[in-house]
């Protein structure tokens, strides 16, 4: 059987009303956005292939033309299965207004319920999204108004409550490796990562679906290593060979430091302060809960910049046991469009098998982003300003993690906050409150985490709150901040207050 095809004959084989499982993450990486770009330009000519679902479990696109935003066409997709939705404005815009079908459901949980499908086995069944917005209690992770179809549920097992994500036929899976050979065995062995390329293969061979992927080289028979082999030829139907195939957007080829070929010294500019104040303030005032030896996770936004402040301060950073929810362990992590990836990286392994090390509580501490928090300790990242974000990996990171120290601004928009040597001071409120009486929608379950006995802190530039048994507690003010004015008057709930103390004065002090 020749499995040597063109892009144009993958995209031929791509049928109406079929359901597509496409790898991928933001930034490009494991992206096969040539066989895409395909589909796309078949569908803008003729109308065909139309009204398909698309499931993904990270973000995959460029906010632009490529990636899930190949799929950002009226008619041409009737739902959208996903875990993040960031690098599509399109995919945003179609499901802001009711064009398309949408749900939103964790990252982790995504893939594991492609492995559930191509096991044969009856969906998901787990503890991850109880309490939160994909709770059938709740929205059951639909996310507008024509999204009707109950793909959630929740059952009794033991007595405890669990939700059953159900199982479904998946037509297609589109995938990308570095390598194949004649018989269809792929190898991602200088991709930045691998995510879920084989849980997603099986998923749509087992479902009597068809397997494409695109690689950079075909190469002999027998020249790959069997270890390297993350895709087997048996479930692969189909390869296409791209030759200008990049690591990222951003590279130029291939960078061997970050698919783990070779070592190289850090990028000095990698490794840079966040340079806002108030940002830098928040990332250094979270820092301070590092614990050496910890099994430590940092999330997108504020958190990125964590590690630098901790490198220079001397905090326990080295000893620190880093991982993100693209399978990275160790390493420089990247940050911003390359976030997910890392040089010198100590082991990459599945996103898929990094998620079930995190559902099963492998993280002693996260640092996560904070879009909205409110009265009950509940967070939300997933849905802001009317449009679906999406929580990517931070499900399973927050719900299961020992302790969970979010970090973001106070409020938003129009908000001027000065920070120096002697605290903050504040110029002018935002107009946006994001610490509100109840969030849009429960990315995060402060009543779960409270049963669960997590630890549980969130970090602003101004006030640092403990979730408590009773609701959110002010522990620490800025020097410089008036609690009523700059706190109280900022927000729409009152916290509890007993005895709050002064942010440490050295957090103010220059950083060299």
């Amino acid at each position: 059987m020749n499995k040597i095809l063109t892009a144009q004959e993958v995209a031929e084989q791509i049928y109406d009303g079929a359901t597509i499982a496409i790898s991928g993450n933001g930034g490009g990486m494991v992206e096969a956005d040539y066989i895409l770009e395909a589909i796309e330009k078949r569908f803008l000519e003729t109308g065909s292939p139309k009204n398909l679902t698309l499931v993904h479990s990270l973000g995959i696109g460029d906010r632009g033309c490529k990636g899930s935003n190949r799929f950002a066409h009226k008619g041409m997709i009737k739902r959208v299965i996903a875990g993040h939705f960031t690098w599509s404005l399109k995919m945003q815009e179609l499901v802001k207004n009711n064009e398309v079908e949408a749900y939103c459901f964790p990252g982790g949980v995504i893939q594991a319920l492609l492995r559930e499908i191509g096991a044969g086995r009856p969906g998901l069944i787990t503890h991850i999204g109880l309490g939160t917005f994909v709770d059938p209690r709740n929205d059951g992770g639909k996310s507008n108004d024509i999204t009707k179809e109950d793909l959630v549920e929740v059952i009794k097992i033991d007595g405890e409550d669990k939700l059953r994500y159900k199982p479904f036929k998946v037509d297609f899976a589109i995938i990308r490796g570095t390598f194949a050979d004649p018989k269809g065995n792929i190898s991602l062995e200088q991709e930045a990562i691998d995510m879920d390329p084989y849980s997603m293969a099986l998923a749509a061979h087992n479902s009597g679906g068809k397997v494409f992927v695109q690689v950079r080289d075909l190469v002999e028979s027998g020249s790959i290593q069997p270890r390297l082999v993350k895709v087997p030829g048996i479930i692969v139907d189909g390869v296409v060979e791209y030759a200008q195939q990049q690591q990222t957007y951003l590279n130029n080829g291939y960078d061997l430091s970050i698919s783990g070929q070779e070592r190289r010294l850090h990028r000095g500019a990698s490794i840079d302060l966040p340079a806002n104040l108030v940002r830098r303030l928040i990332a250094r005032r979270a820092a301070r809960e590092l614990k050496e030896g910890a099994s430590t996770n940092f999330g997108f936004g504020i958190p990125g910049g964590i590690p630098s402040i901790a490198i220079r301060e001397g905090v326990p950073f080295n000893s620190l046991w880093l991982s993100v929810e693209q399978g990275i362990h160790n390493g420089l992590l990247m940050d911003d469009v390359l976030f997910g990836c890392a040089q010198n990286a100590d082991a990459i392994i599945s996103s898929l098998d990094q998620f079930e090390f995190y559902s099963g509580g492998g993280i002693d501490v996260t640092f996560l982003g904070m879009g909205e928090m409110d009265r009950f300790g509940n967070v939300n990242v997933s849905h802001l300003n009317g449009s679906l974000i999406g929580p990517g990996g931070f499900l399973e990171i927050a719900q299961r993690a020992k302790k969970v120290v979010f970090c973001g601004t106070f409020d938003a928009k129009g908000s001027k906050v000065e920070v120096n040597e002697q605290g903050v001071k504040v110029n002018n409120p935002g107009a946006i409150h994001k610490l509100v009486k109840d969030v849009t929608k429960i990315t995060f379950s402060g009543e779960y985490a409270h049963k669960s006995g997590q630890t549980v802190l969130y970090v602003t530039e101004r006030a640092v709150f403990k979730l408590v048994s009773d609701g959110v507690e002010l522990i620490e003010v800025a020097p410089g901040i008036d609690i009523q004015k700059d706190i109280l008057d900022c927000m729409d709930f009152k916290p509890i207050i007993n005895e709050p103390k002064l942010m440490d004065a050295s957090l103010f002090a220059p950083i060299e």
